[in-house]
């Protein structure tokens, strides 16, 4: 068994559950500082999810269901003036306490550490919003545990492009074949195996239905002594939580 090198995590919806009853309510919450009278639904957003990257978001929703807004002549220092706000209201939701991490992810966090396994995190959302997840769940020292923070606008193409991954792996200095990622999505699944990477899967809420082909193992969690993984697709090995054996197991 060949363990891996380093583990490079995506972060909403892998790290934490953080899309319904974080970035939702924050969006919604930086709408109304705005005056703006748009609300996205629980349903509504899973829609939006389609689309990676919050600014993004809020163009396709104009784009496709919000057509009749009257675009203000600076439109996109009024989007950047939007997501801005979002953000601060993200990372306020998470100072208090209001998004946990998901079962298992401070476990194998801590396991890595502990044997020598480096930790890169790959994602679209704001370098602001990783930080002020990983303090607020894991302590302020934490996001010094990442050696590579690889987030929101610093490639050209955002997920299902393998543009951030790729500069992970670039900046870890390592190949693909030496890591394993860990995603939540089909368009995360995408950019990951488009760099090369063997990816893990635990689907959040709105990405239960998604197609996760490809995927080395799709469970509903990492798993914790307590409270086991469900499989969805793949063989753990007789495993009942992700530990660095099974993530070596996976890639024998």
């Amino acid at each position: 068994m060949s363990m891996p090198e380093a583990l490079i995590f995506d972060v909403d919806g892998t790290l934490a559950d953080t899309e319904r009853d974080g970035h939702r309510v924050a969006f919604n919450l930086a709408f109304a500082d705005a005056g703006l009278d748009w609300e996205w639904s629980v349903e509504r957003y899973g829609e939006l999810l389609a689309v990676t990257g919050g600014k993004e978001r809020i163009r396709f929703y104009l784009e496709r269901y919000n057509t009749e807004f009257k675009r203000p002549a600076d439109f996109d220092d009024f989007v950047a003036g939007l997501h801005q706000a979002k953000t601060a209201h993200y990372t306020r939701l998470l100072g208090e306490g209001r998004i946990p991490l998901r079962p298992g992810v401070a476990r194998l966090i801590g396991e890595a550490r502990g044997k020598g396994v480096r930790l890169a995190i790959a994602t679209t959302t704001t370098p602001a919003n990783v930080t002020a997840l990983l303090e607020s769940c894991l302590g302020k020292a934490s996001p010094g545990w990442f050696e590579v923070i690889a987030a929101g606008d610093v490639v050209p193409a955002k997920k299902p492009a393998p543009d951030i991954f790729e500069l992970a792996l670039s900046e870890l200095g390592l190949t693909a074949a030496q890591c394993v990622a860990f995603e939540d999505s089909r368009n995360g699944l995408l950019s990951s195996r488009g760099a090369g990477l063997a990816t893990v899967v635990t689907p959040c809420g709105y990405t239960l239905e998604d197609d996760f082909s490809g995927a080395l193992l799709v469970i509903d969690t990492l798993g914790e002594p307590d409270a086991p993984f469900r499989v969805f697709q793949g063989d753990a090995h007789g495993h009942t939580l992700v530990d660095l054996d099974l993530v070596a197991a996976l890639r024998s």
